[in-house]
């Protein structure tokens, strides 16, 4: 991955682009997405005769997410077909199931990091730790790794595995990474952008990289899937981060000022030390101090933090929406170069 040595970035300025491309990605692929939960629910069923254990593994397949995962991954698939000409339908059923196994290792993740954070709530509802034994939670999300794993097995393809086993690999490095902190500014923001590739990028990168690797794409097809979904991946995690400083739990569907009530410095916090040192000590001590939270929330938004970080959301989406242009033209083409307007102007 490539790493940043600065956190010194210019302002932002204007959209991503000075024209809109009339292609909505999630209309495009309305029937695609249709029955996604529903074939991930049918999936995890048959898997069990405990219907606790799949009751508490499908709580978070209950059709309210964005299912950007299984969208993105789903038109690269298609944008890479048309692109090479290929035809096949088993190809595309295969590509459909990495777009239903992406899905299913990010919920997975969620139901991990819940019981991790100890969270309330989330899209909205009571978190599933809330409702559930926290050791019967943990093991639903080993389920459900356990449930995806049969389904990358069942594709008989050996670099599509080695492909999406990295995405676990990166998902344990990336939690252990947010355990810690880095004492020098440089340092922590690269610590930061790793850990965000890992725990976010690395899942949409090696999914739309497997579905280039089903469609027998060559090397150079596979390094722009996998590009893009990195490029896409990274945006989509800084305007998060730049989310829980100003959007309402209403509309996120989670508590706001949720990261730094967890001890994590994220792009906002890392951006407005520039200006204010004095956040420094209270990141090493992971905002444990009475008071800490909100100070560190007010010197953000008094800071340059949220603007920089939209910046370097941007740039993020510009590379993304340059590499999907070296894609052959067609709708899916097109809704690729959306997906990065989506991604910035997003609002939860």
């Amino acid at each position: 991955m490539r790493e940043y040595s600065s956190v010194h970035t210019q302002q932002p300025a204007g959209p991503v682009r000075d024209y809109q491309v009339q292609v909505d990605p999630y209309i495009l692929l309305e029937d695609e997405l249709k029955f996604i939960y529903d074939d991930i629910r049918q999936l995890l069923a048959n898997g069990t005769k405990q219907p606790e254990l799949d009751s508490i593994a499908s709580y978070y397949f209950d059709g309210q997410g964005k299912a950007l995962r299984p969208m993105v991954t789903l038109l690269m698939a298609k944008a890479i077909n048309y692109h090479i000409q290929n035809k096949e339908n088993s190809i595309l059923h295969n590509q459909r199931q990495v777009a239903l196994i992406s899905e299913m290792i990010h919920s997975a993740s969620l139901v991990h990091d819940d019981v991790i954070d100890q969270s309330d709530c989330r899209r909205g509802k009571p978190s599933v730790n809330v409702l559930f034994n926290h050791k019967k939670v943990t093991m639903a999300g080993d389920y459900i790794l356990a449930i995806a794993s049969i389904a990358i097995a069942r594709l008989k393809h050996d670099d599509v595995t080695i492909s999406l086993s990295k995405i676990l690999t990166d998902l344990v490095q990336g939690e252990l990474m947010q355990l810690g902190s880095k004492e020098t500014e440089n340092e922590r923001f690269a610590h930061y952008l790793t850990k965000t590739y890992r725990k976010t990028a690395s899942l949409i990168a090696n999914a739309l990289k497997a579905v280039a690797l089903l469609a027998n794409a060559d090397e150079n097809i596979s390094e722009i899937a996998f590009q893009y979904g990195r490029n896409i991946g990274l945006a989509f995690q800084l305007v998060d981060d730049l989310l829980d400083f100003v959007s309402t739990a209403e509309t996120m569907g989670k508590p706001t000022a949720a990261d730094l009530k967890l001890g994590l410095a994220t792009a906002p916090v890392l951006f407005a030390c520039e200006k204010y040192p004095e956040l420094n000590p209270m990141i090493m001590r992971r905002f444990q101090e009475p008071g800490d939270v909100e100070k560190a929330f007010e010197l953000v938004h008094k800071s340059q933090g949220l603007e920089q970080t939209r910046f370097l959301a941007r740039k993020h989406c510009i590379e993304a929406i340059r590499l999907a242009q070296e894609l052959a033209e067609s709708p899916y083409q097109k809704a690729l170069v959306v997906v990065g307007d989506l991604v910035l102007n997003r609002m939860k």
